[in-house]
């Protein structure tokens, strides 16, 4: 027997991560940085707790919240909130407050691509919060303001004016009491990627708002970086970082999808597919393209999150051969990268919290937890961020994207497309997936309904309340009439198959059950990956 895909018992361990891993005395303020090998382990604070993570564990905890259908948790999300309409300055930008770990306080761009999202929410779930909405159009405006506008090239050929809006910033921080200062930057580099990761928020707003300032700065950002920044090639290779290229390209293929421009969605798919051909077939994939060997490479859980998000914007426009990669990427290396076991820890349950660390309960409060760089195999605990407070707070996204998008109607049709178990108002979805082939769905109202077929499903065979049907294929599934209270089953051929492939610069050996791998070998220290068996 193998462990099955529980997409809900994932969001309930993330989000024990999230309320647990907060510090009361600053009204429920994440820890970003968590140390698990440390004799004893510890949580610290740093500046990032009150940049980036009020915004993206705001979204996280509200991603899981919405899938578990309750409450719990809405203290500690609350209190998020509260941080998130704190600390805004000059041009609408969000600034980190003053605590005795920060020390420059600034704003980054790149950081604003985790505040929007989370503004985006507020403003959808509170209408009534007008200051939410104030601040929201604040920081969309305040940076309009602030981009270099290009407007003429002056070559020595001649000048000629750019026929589309193209922005870029002057830098990737700005100072809250100084603005633009040119000596001082993150030293991260790749501003023009780095600094347009908003962009999927900007269309966002724009969809939910209709903010024409904010589809205005989402194309001149998209101009900039898939034009004169010459981040890309032209074959939408890049050099650099996974995450922020990634993300990016799951906003400009919505982008193009919105406004029908056809090119953005080509640019995104084209960046997806690069990313893609770095990945192993099961959703290993390296923080960075072409920076280090890849040998030396981890896999941050963020760039999961970004490849699943960008399937399911490319499914939106019609490539339906990414429900595969959603399905592979979702159900082995984004779940593998959580932290289910923590008995390794060492705790000193008798250290107080003092000058912003935190010893008490590590091992407890950390389960739930994602990697920010994992191994094919395995998790590092000497490696920093072997647990990391950006990827708790992204991989709920994907964990809902992929709960939402499970079963789809198409044409009127119900379609299952990511095999798991849930339940609706509308039907009851169950898999058996890996230890049998066989996928049931009970279709509440009376239509069509089916199962979308993949390569890993052999010899499928449908079957209405028990008796076998010759289904219809349409679109890559097969359907059938049903009535309300019809139970509809999949049945396929399950083999324990193996292949070989090299990943992170190492051969292994992937053994899967369909869709799931249930081993990998060589196996892995310091914490083994791929243990499926129960």
């Amino acid at each position: 027997m193998y462990e099955k895909f529980d997409l809900l018992q994932s969001a309930r361990l993330v989000r024990h991560y999230i309320t647990n891993m907060v510090d009361p005395a600053y009204d429920n303020l994440p820890y970003w940085l968590l140390l698990p090998n440390k004799k004893p382990a510890e949580a610290a604070h740093c500046r990032v707790d009150d940049a980036e993570l009020v915004g993206s564990w705001y979204e996280g905890l509200t991603c899981c919240m919405r899938m578990l259908g309750d409450d719990e948790g809405e203290e500690v999300r609350q209190s998020l909130r509260r941080h998130l309409m704190k600390s805004w300055g000059e041009h609408g930008l969000r600034f980190c407050e003053k605590y005795p770990w920060t020390h420059t306080v600034h704003a980054s761009f790149h950081e604003m691509g985790y505040i929007l999202p989370a503004m985006n929410l507020i403003t959808a779930e509170y209408p009534e919060d007008e200051e939410a909405e104030r601040r929201t159009a604040a920081l969309v405006r305040g940076m309009r303001e602030l981009v270099i506008e290009r407007k003429v090239r002056t070559f020595w050929s001649g000048d000629s004016e750019e026929p589309e809006p193209v922005y870029e910033f002057p830098n990737d921080v700005y100072l809250k009491y100084g603005g633009f200062d040119l000596t001082r930057h993150t030293g991260r580099g790749e501003q023009p990627i780095r600094n347009a990761v908003a962009l999927p928020a900007l269309v966002n707003r724009w969809e939910l708002k209709k903010d024409e300032v904010a589809l205005d700065l989402a194309q001149g950002l998209a101009n900039h970086v898939l034009g004169v920044s010459r981040y890309f090639n032209y074959k939408m290779e890049f050099f650099g970082h996974v995450h922020s290229a990634v993300w990016f390209a799951a906003g400009i293929v919505k982008l193009g999808r919105l406004t029908g421009d056809a090119r953005y969605i080509d640019k995104g798919k084209g960046i997806f597919d690069y990313a893609l051909s770095l990945s192993s077939s099961f959703g290993w994939l390296p923080e960075y393209a072409q920076w280090h060997p890849m040998e030396e490479e981890h896999c941050e859980t963020c760039c999961i999150k970004d490849m699943i998000v960008c399937a399911h914007e490319l499914i939106a426009c019609g490539y339906t051969e990414y429900w595969d990669v959603m399905n592979r990427f979702a159900r082995n290396q984004l779940m593998e990268n959580q932290v289910r076991y923590t008995g390794y820890v060492v705790c000193d349950n008798t250290r107080p919290d003092e000058n912003g660390v935190t010893y008490r309960e590590i091992d407890r409060r950390m389960l739930g937890g994602f990697t920010g760089g994992s191994e094919p195999n395995s998790i590092s605990l000497t490696r920093f961020r072997s647990i990391a407070g950006c990827c708790v707070g992204t991989a709920p996204v994907a964990l809902k994207t992929v709960w939402d998008d499970a079963v789809t109607v198409e044409n009127g049709a119900l379609i299952v497309n990511i095999p798991l178990d849930k339940e609706t108002a509308e039907y009851t979805l169950a898999s058996d997936i890996p230890n049998e082939g066989r996928v049931r769905l009970i279709c509440r109202r009376a239509g069509r309904g089916g199962f979308r077929l993949y390569d890993w499903i052999r010899r499928p065979e449908l079957y209405l309340n028990g008796e076998k049907k010759n289904a219809l294929e349409e679109n890559g599934a097969v359907l059938c009439e049903v009535a309300a209270g019809d139970e509809l089953e999949l049945r396929f051929a399950l083999e324990t198959a193996s292949h070989r492939e090299r990943v992170r610069g190492v051969d292994y050996t992937v053994v899967a059950r369909a869709c799931d791998v249930v081993d990998l070998q060589p196996r892995g220290e310091h914490i083994r990956l791929y243990q499926r068996d129960l």
